[in-house]
């Protein structure tokens, strides 16, 4: 019987290996992926941070940037993986954990191979687990390609003829700009654009250094000001909206509102000439493999700074665990020494 299992080996349960293997703890992390950094470079080709170099260091190795640069995917993945091996952390791939339960003297982690005990559960899954798509994106035409940003890569998957980008967070907007300047056709935009934006710099220094300097990445969740954050709409960084919408091959077309064949009904039109959708609408959490988890209204479980109501299972990484930047690669760092003092 193992100390630990950690499920997830992103940023969040590398961050809490650390803590464990300093006070040598036998311990397993356990990821669904072949390859640790997956997670990210699944995501589209061109993905980068917000965040620069100096806010991305997780706990006892720096970021191997310069200072002022936004890592890529690809530099990200690597990052993850000299950190497991610098650490020699270790790791179990290509494990799925379908099933936690409660045993007398642990856990049972039910997974895809075997199934393994333990006397604590660390879950380091993230907040990114179903792709969301509207239930009524199943009654259009075949002859439509349609993908979740969670798989779009490249505007190469893409048919030729007009593209629906769905969804106005920051995803949907980068993935409007990529594809809008790699075609000509009409690029239509579906979703809110009365959005705040922010630039990545302000008076020579990066936003994230105002972030910190003005403690916005730290109120609690359960603060006055961290309740006013969480419930106001996220602005947009580092993207300039407006001169997204104001290309001449891109048409705002408000809400989706349903579809039929080849038609997508939105808010002020009709659209019948639609080649390709890109639903950046989000995802869902799932933790109802968790046996007798509480769950909040919300999806995610009920917990106080990533200490749950089941004692000795914990997490970490998940939206406003504690702050605004619990989820953030710079904020995980906070979350795990607290959760470390308490478990260790």
């Amino acid at each position: 019987m193992k100390d630990f299992v950690i499920i997830g080996a992103a940023q969040a349960g590398l961050s809490m290996a650390y803590f464990l293997k300093q006070q040598k703890k036998d311990f397993l992390i356990l990821d669904k992926e072949n390859e640790i950094g997956a997670s990210w470079l699944k995501r589209w080709d061109s993905l980068t941070l917000f965040t620069p170099t100096e806010f991305n260091h997780l706990i006892g190795m720096p970021f191997p940037a310069p200072k002022g640069h936004y890592p890529d995917k690809y530099e990200i993945a690597a990052y993850f993986k000299n950190y497991a091996e610098t650490f020699e952390f270790p790791v179990q791939l290509n494990t799925l954990a379908e099933r936690i339960e409660k045993t007398a003297d642990g856990f049972k982690i039910s997974t895809n191979k075997e199934a393994i005990f333990c006397k604590q559960v660390i879950v380091a899954t993230g907040p990114f687990h179903i792709p969301f798509t509207p239930k009524f994106h199943k009654n259009l035409s075949s002859s439509i390609y349609q993908v979740h940003s969670n798989y779009y890569k490249n505007p190469e998957q893409l048919q030729n003829g007009p593209t629906l980008v769905v969804g106005g967070g920051d995803s949907g907007f980068q993935i409007l700009d990529e594809v809008s300047k790699q075609s000509n056709a009409t690029t239509y935009f579906s979703g809110s654009t009365a959005i705040r934006t922010l630039p990545q710099e302000i008076l020579g220094k990066t936003l994230w250094w105002w972030f910190t300097v003005t403690g916005f990445l730290s109120f609690s969740k359960n603060s006055w000001i961290g309740k006013k954050i969480s419930d106001a709409k996220q602005p947009i960084i580092g993207t300039d909206i407006k001169a997204i919408i104001n290309r001449t091959n891109v048409e705002v077309v408000g809400y989706t509102l349903d579809t039929d064949g080849n038609t997508i009904k939105t808010t002020t039109k009709d659209l019948n000439d639609v080649q390709n959708i890109i639903w950046a609408t989000g995802y869902k959490p799932n933790f109802e493999w968790i046996k007798g988890i509480e769950l909040c209204k919300d999806g995610y479980p009920k917990h106080h700074r990533g200490i749950s109501t089941t004692k000795g299972l914990y997490f970490i990484g998940l939206p406003w665990l504690h702050t605004r930047g619990s989820a953030t690669l710079g904020g995980i760092k906070k979350d795990a020494v607290y959760l470390a003092k308490k478990i260790l």
